[in-house]
């Protein structure tokens, strides 16, 4: 039996699609191994959303080839439609294949014999119009299932490659979604993540919307969590929020893309809202459930983010009533508009700026951890982490440790919070 090994790099999306290609090598039977392990096959998935996923795309390709050296080394993702000249000339690297090609793997795999040229199948993301489903089951060994329910992104944000990479936005019908998650329910998985580039987008050019979306997959039986990777401010509607708020099935836990406090900052990217906006969105959430859990991306060091405009956005986060951030250093990145901006911050200060939202993150994170000490929440259960210890996660996205075993993985229990533990809370079992 042959083994085939995968490694994913960047968001949700692309961990669901990692396992769809997963699928396609288990219905020829081949064996997954993990990336440390002897592989006849090593299919790399790539994120390039900063130049730091660039340049661990090429440590990964290195790294598998040690473990692996006469694997046949198969590279797609966003990188591969990007720059498919710069990831063949890696050695060792067998087939290179675009954000389409890579849901018909085999059609260009010709035997998986190693080659002496790579050989490259990228077509042009401007022709892509056909929504390849994926959602994520055996291939990963998770208690939580990614669900793909939308692809691409119309938005034109000054320091983005993502259109670039997956085109335009398009998604499934409402039909074909729910018979995938109807299919994860009966895997065992006890919550399903939504996941898309621009999720809040899904449907808008099939004749539906999101909420109408939400409410289909509400009514799946024996489904038990649903929740949303990331949505933007903008798309995330009051009547959205009511109705996941009131839904037992809905996680009460928001990711939205921030990215900047300053107005002026936010116009230059090309965001969709204001500060103004962003903060109504939040309060509303927050005067709804006091207890949701609310994330917020950040990205710092924007050409013309300048002392005092960073002020402005850490001073509008400090006052922002969330739980925690994800802060990207800003990268530039080939063939975006911002890369022609002249105002360029230098790199010691980006990494400055980056390290104190970092700090604040972990101020948040333990203010919002705090609410909880002594309460009583139920806990998804994934994993161990040591020998006796295994962890989970809250609805509102709270990760937690408690004694336990494997009988417990895939299974909700309520957990006691007795204290905070770094970026986790440790709890023990309601008696």
């Amino acid at each position: 039996m042959m083994k085939v090994a995968f490694h994913t790099l960047g968001c949700k999306l692309n961990f669901a699609e990692t396992s769809t290609l997963g699928k396609q090598f288990i219905e020829r039977g081949f064996e997954t191994v993990d990336v440390g392990q002897h592989a006849d096959v090593f299919v790399l998935n790539t994120c390039t959303v900063t130049e730091r996923a660039d340049k661990e795309c090429r440590q990964v390709i290195r790294r598998a080839l040690r473990h692996s050296p006469n694997a046949f080394i198969i590279v797609t993702g966003c990188y591969a439609q990007l720059q498919p000249d710069e990831i063949s000339a890696i050695e060792g690297v067998d087939l290179v294949l675009g954000s389409q090609e890579k849901f018909d793997l085999f059609k260009y795999t010709n035997g998986l014999k190693k080659k002496s040229v790579p050989q490259i199948f990228v077509s042009c993301i401007d022709e892509a119009e056909k929504f390849y489903p994926a959602f994520s089951s055996e291939i990963g060994g998770r208690t939580r299932a990614f669900l793909k329910v939308q692809d691409g992104c119309d938005y034109t944000c000054a320091f983005c490659t993502i259109p670039l990479a997956r085109g335009a936005s398009r998604s499934a019908s409402e039909f074909e979604i729910i018979e995938q998650a109807n299919k994860i329910v009966q895997d065992g998985f006890k919550e399903i993540v939504l996941t898309g580039v621009n999720v809040g987008d899904y449907g808008r050019k099939n004749g539906t919307n999101f909420i109408n979306l939400l409410k289909g997959l509400d009514r799946i039986a024996g489904l038990e969590r649903i929740r949303i990777s990331s949505i933007e401010p903008n798309l995330l509607t009051p009547e959205m929020v009511d109705f996941m708020l009131d839904s037992p099935k809905y996680c009460n836990h928001f990711h939205i893309p921030l990215q900047s406090g300053s107005g002026h900052i936010l116009k230059k990217m090309r965001r969709r809202y204001t500060p103004e906006d962003y903060e109504s969105v939040v309060e509303y959430i927050r005067t709804k459930d006091p207890t949701a859990g609310i994330g917020v991306d950040v990205i710092v060091g924007f050409p013309g983010e300048s002392e005092e405009l960073f002020e402005e956005t850490y001073k509008f986060i400090v006052d922002l009533p969330v739980s925690y951030l994800h802060v990207f250093t800003y990268s530039e990145r080939p063939n975006t508009d911002a890369l022609q901006f002249t105002d360029h911050v230098r790199p010691e200060i980006r990494h400055e700026r980056n390290e104190r939202l970092r700090i604040l993150s972990q101020n948040k994170r333990r203010d919002f951890y705090s609410n909880f000490i002594g309460k009583s929440l139920p806990v998804l259960f994934e994993g161990n982490i040591r020998a006796d210890k295994i962890s989970g996660l809250t609805e509102n996205y709270i990760r937690v440790e408690t004694t336990g075993n494997e009988s417990m993985m895939n299974k909700i229990e309520n957990i006691v919070i007795t204290r905070i533990d770094h970026e986790i809370c440790i709890g023990e079992r309601n008696k």
